[in-house]
C-alpha cells in the first residue's frame, strides 16, 4: 500500500496533465459532434428527398465504420491528399466525426417528439420556417433528447482514450508511457480508471439533475 501511495505520487502529475488533454479533447470533439449532428438531423428531416437520402447515407456510412479506423483515416490516409493535420486535430475531429451520427439521432428523435399541432398553430400564425424550429421545435426537442445528449457525452469522454492509438498525450496514453517505463502497470491503470471515474461520475450526477431540472425527456401533455 505504501508503494502505491508513493508510485501515485509520482504518477499523478503526469496523469493529470494528460486528464486536462481528455477534458479539451471531449469537449471539443462533443462541440463539433453536435454541430455536426443536428446539420445531419435537420437533412434527414428535410422535405428534399435528395437531402434526406443524402443525409441518412452519410449517417449510416460514420455509424458502419469503427472510430478507431476513422481516426486512423484521418490521421494517417488525408496526409497523401495533402491535408495536413496535428494528432490533436486529427483526435477532435475523427471523434467528432464519428459521434455525430448518433447525435444526429438523438436530435432526429428529440424532433420528431415534438407535439405536431405546435407547429401547425406556429405556421398559422405565419412563423417562418427557420423561426419555428428556432423559437418552437429545438428548444423542446433538446430538453427531450437531453437524456441521450448527455448520455452521449459521458460516452466521449471515455472514447477519447482512442485517441491515444494517434500519439494524442491524453490520460491513457501518458499511462502507456509511464508503464511502460516503470513496469508498475497495475498502479498505473488503477489510477488511470480512478481518474476516469472522477471525472464521469460527477458528469453522470450533473446530467441526472439537469433531467430533472427540465423535466428531460417527457413530452409536455
Amino acid at each position: 500500500m505504501q508503494d502505491f501511495i508513493q508510485h501515485a505520487r509520482d504518477f499523478l502529475p503526469i496523469l493529470l496533465q494528460g486528464a486536462v488533454v481528455t477534458v479539451q479533447v471531449t469537449v471539443l470533439s462533443f462541440l463539433l459532434s453536435s454541430v455536426i449532428g443536428l446539420v445531419l438531423a435537420l437533412g434527414k428531416l428535410s422535405p428534399i428527398k435528395a437531402v434526406s437520402m443524402v443525409s441518412s447515407a452519410i449517417i449510416n456510412i460514420i455509424r458502419g465504420l469503427p472510430i478507431i479506423v476513422q481516426l486512423f483515416y484521418i490521421y494517417f490516409v488525408l496526409p497523401d491528399f495533402g491535408i495536413q493535420l496535428s494528432a490533436f486535430q486529427a483526435g477532435v475531429i475523427g471523434l467528432g466525426i464519428a459521434y455525430s451520427a448518433y447525435q444526429a439521432e438523438n436530435f432526429r428523435a428529440g424532433i420528431e417528439a415534438v407535439d405536431p399541432g405546435q407547429r401547425e398553430a406556429a405556421l398559422a400564425m405565419g412563423m417562418r420556417p427557420a423561426m419555428l424550429m428556432r423559437r418552437v421545435i429545438l428548444p423542446q426537442a433538446f430538453r427531450i433528447a437531453l437524456p441521450p445528449y448527455g448520455n452521449t457525452l459521458v460516452m466521449m469522454l471515455k472514447d477519447s482514450s482512442l485517441v491515444s492509438t494517434i500519439t494524442v498525450a491524453e490520460m491513457t496514453r501518458a499511462g502507456q508511457l509511464i508503464a511502460s517505463s516503470t513496469f508498475q502497470n497495475m498502479t498505473v491503470y488503477t489510477l488511470v480508471a480512478l481518474l476516469y471515474l472522477a471525472m464521469s461520475l460527477p458528469l453522470v450526477g450533473m446530467l441526472r439533475r439537469l433531467e430533472k431540472r427540465f423535466g428531460a425527456g417527457k413530452r409536455k401533455p
